[in-house]
């Protein structure tokens, strides 16, 4: 871990990008509250900047190298979709010029929204090419990369969603956040710890995508052998990073969520919560329902909803069956 991060961290994050970014609000279902027997309230990333929490530690990593005097001439990033857009939102928020290394496999609607903010972008037929390139873009001089999730001022950034949640919401037995590479994650245990030490931070992840779970239970970071086959296309990192990983360490637990379930939550929060829910963010209702199996008292529940950028072939993919026949329950 290169430093040792804590809420005051965090609260520098908030101060620099508060001008950037929304105080998402806070939803809650009675329906959903009713049918589990517990208090679950989501934090609506899916409504924030670019329709994802990416946009906080965008801002907040840029703002922090201008707050640091080293303004750079030009800003690369890579990513498979929120992340892309983040840099090139906050790029343009600063006058900096931006170029975005994505995979050819990424969602369209990311990679179309990405040159919406004017930054120039690349694909690549692989994630390892497009990790390769946004390497030696990095090395010219005057260039900052910006990674999507195993960065410093990144994590505190998207910790800043969690810290406004946590002190607008009271006593909360548990927060959860989905995993890609942890970034996410990393700054929710950090806001959760020094605003309420005693809720419990977990994560979830696609099960078809479990590195960080191989990783945690192999106690080394585990890396993927190919590209994930999943609906979570904000949680297909191939492996977490070394200063997330630290973090990720820390967790209370960690789910692995498998792929019906994701699109059956999918399906229920759009529903429920009249919002648009990436399945990476509907997955971590995986985890919550085992994580409440076990509870002998009621629970009230914080679930960060990372984002809500959903293209025309997902959408199609979510809805191919109807799971809004079932009703949600603890006794699925």
């Amino acid at each position: 871990m290169k430093g040792i991060l804590d809420i005051t961290d965090i609260e520098k994050a908030q101060a620099r990008i508060i001008k950037f970014v929304h105080n998402t609000p806070i939803l809650t279902s009675s329906l959903l509250n009713k049918w589990l027997g517990h208090e679950v309230y989501f934090k609506a990333e899916c409504l924030q900047k670019i329709g994802a929490f990416k946009a906080r530690g965008g801002c907040n990593a840029l703002a922090w190298l201008i707050e640091q005097g080293r303004r750079p001439k030009h800003i690369v990033a890579n990513s498979s979709g929120n992340h892309a857009q983040a840099v090139a939102y906050a790029a343009h928020q600063f006058g900096i010029p931006a170029t975005i290394f994505m995979p050819e496999y990424s969602s369209q609607v990311k990679i179309q929204a990405t040159k919406s903010y004017g930054a120039e972008v690349v694909l690549s037929k692989t994630r390892d090419i497009t990790d390769e390139k946004v390497r030696q873009a990095a090395a010219v001089e005057g260039t900052y990369w910006i990674p999507p999730f195993n960065h410093e001022q990144v994590i505190c950034g998207q910790g800043t969603s969690a810290y406004e949640a946590l002190r607008e919401l009271d006593k909360m037995d548990a927060v959860f956040a989905p995993c890609g590479g942890g970034g996410l994650l990393s700054g929710t245990l950090l806001a959760s710890r020094g605003l309420s030490p005693k809720t419990h931070v977990i994560g979830v992840e696609p099960l078809n995508a479990n590195d960080t779970a191989e990783s945690l239970r192999q106690g080394t970071i585990q890396r993927l052998a190919a590209v994930p086959n999943t609906l979570a296309d904000g949680a297909m990192t191939m492996a977490v990073g070394d200063i997330t990983f630290e973090y990720l360490k820390q967790l209370d637990a960690f789910y692995e969520a498998e792929e019906e379930k994701m699109i059956y939550w999918t399906q229920w929060l759009t529903h429920l919560l009249k919002c648009r829910i990436e399945p990476t963010s509907a997955m971590t209702m995986a985890g919550v329902c085992e994580w409440l199996k076990g509870a002998s008292a009621k629970k009230k529940v914080l679930v960060i909803l990372s984002g809500g950028n959903v293209d025309q072939l997902t959408t199609q993919k979510i809805w191919k069956n109807d799971y809004l026949g079932h009703l949600p329950s603890l006794l699925q």
